[in-house]
């Protein structure tokens, strides 16, 4: 999913084309796909990220901008997309492979909600903007789901890699800072 604005970032390159560590969090999040169990992978873009489906090489799929859920639902009835399938969001700058097949394994069946515990997001200077009780614990989403057919179910993982999504400038300072740590 890499259509987002980016307006809470306060620059003037779209969303997925912010640079994290020197590189694009769009390419960071492609090239941990890239290395994943993920066979194929179709970027979802909207008229306000045009660079950012000049600048990725891969397939692409026109959203109408309308926010994540919208354009979620647009780009799951491209016939090129099979069901379940792995959703990503483009501003996960630590997003690795493996944290990738970690989710895969973690599927069942049905629809996953892949949560953090907002406790970790804040205790890292990571800004929460969603969450939702779950097991009598406070969470927020992710951005990494699988989307099927079937009924869903949460999991919540300890995982600053996935608690790291960049949506404001200290996000991307965060994630800068955890990137020059873990050279």
């Amino acid at each position: 999913m890499a259509g987002g604005r980016g307006t809470r970032l306060d620059t003037d390159r779209e969303k997925p084309l912010v640079e994290i560590g020197g590189r694009a969090m769009i390419d960071r999040v492609l090239d941990a796909l890239a290395v994943s169990a993920v066979e194929s992978v179709l970027v979802a873009t909207s008229p306000a990220t045009p660079a950012t489906a000049a600048h990725v090489d891969a397939a692409t799929v026109a959203t109408p901008g309308e926010g994540y859920v919208t354009d979620l639902d647009t780009a799951l009835v491209d016939d090129r997309i099979d069901r379940p399938t792995l959703t990503v969001a483009a501003d996960l700058p630590l997003l690795t492979g493996r944290v990738v097949d970690g989710v895969l394994d973690d599927h069942e069946g049905g629809s996953l909600t892949v949560a953090v515990p907002a406790a970790l997001k804040r205790s890292l200077g990571i800004s929460v903007d969603t969450t939702f009780d779950h097991g009598g614990r406070t969470v927020a989403p992710t951005g990494v789901n699988v989307v099927a057919d079937a009924p869903s179910r949460t999991v919540v993982r300890d995982d600053p890699r996935l608690a790291v999504n960049v949506n404001r400038p200290a996000d991307a300072t965060v994630a800068d800072r955890r990137l020059s740590s873990d050279s």
